[in-house]
């Protein structure tokens, strides 16, 4: 009995769904073992110090990283009782080709330049709106050369943070910063020049800029917390003035 061309696409997307949940998994598994290094209890280690927990630079990753898991279980579920992992495992209908491939690699080379070669050494604003940006545009309409590009602009900076400067001794250095501002700049013009008749497009300096602007701010200064890399060419502007301007005249 043949299927219906509506009752095949589901089942192919079931099947991707469901390979697309273990490595979601796996990813978000590594990641939250990653982030136990950073401390939770107290004490000084990966060049970050804290006495409560709700200090700690762990809770953001920890928060990130569990819902992508839990996510990941959801979807994986979800896949299984849709007949996905029957699918999967008797390799019909996977659907597989060149172009999952890619955007499986590109979004997996992405994760990893931003967690391990960014995060930890470049101001958490400019390595957080270059992946905003990345992503949006390299994944909003499922163009490969798009993907790719995504992939390397965030490797670029990623890989060079990583190499400049990979003792913990070194992750206040501004040259990181930089190179990934500069990045992130032209990467938005090109977005630019390519969003004519994509609001979708349009809107992403202005999201790349806000989103992680607004949430550094409330994690620093709303919640208390330690922030990656406080030392940031941006970030420590934030701070001084912070404390300096704005803080004496509420006071006052």
């Amino acid at each position: 009995m043949q299927q219906d061309p509506t009752s095949e696409d589901l089942s192919v997307l079931r099947t991707r769904d469901f390979w697309a949940a273990l490595v979601l998994m796996v990813v978000s598994a590594f990641f939250l073992w990653r982030t136990f290094d950073i401390p939770l209890w107290g004490g000084n280690r990966a060049g970050v110090a804290s006495a409560s927990w709700y200090n700690s630079a762990a809770i953001v990753p920890l928060g990130i990283f569990s819902a992508l898991l839990i996510l990941s279980i959801v979807l994986l579920v979800i896949a299984i009782k849709a007949g996905g992992a029957k699918q999967a495992l008797s390799a019909v209908g996977i659907g597989w080709d060149r172009a999952e491939a890619l955007r499986f690699t590109t979004i997996g080379v992405i994760l990893f330049f931003y967690v391990a070669g960014l995060v930890p050494r470049v101001d958490f604003i400019a390595c957080s709106g270059l992946l905003i940006t990345a992503l949006i545009f390299g994944f909003h309409k499922g163009h490969s050369k798009r993907m790719i590009l995504a992939a390397v602009v965030l490797a670029l900076p990623g890989l060079y943070a990583f190499i400049a400067h990979l003792p913990q001794a070194e992750w206040g250095a501004h040259d990181d910063d930089v190179v990934t501002l500069v990045v992130w700049a032209g990467l938005t013009v090109w977005v630019m020049a390519k969003s004519q008749g994509d609001r979708v497009l349009r809107i992403i300096p202005l999201l790349a800029v806000l989103a992680p602007l607004l949430l550094v701010c409330a994690m620093a200064f709303g919640f208390r917390q330690n922030v990656p890399n406080r030392g940031g060419i941006i970030f420590s502007q934030i701070e001084y003035h912070y404390y300096v301007t704005l803080r004496p005249l509420w006071r006052s």
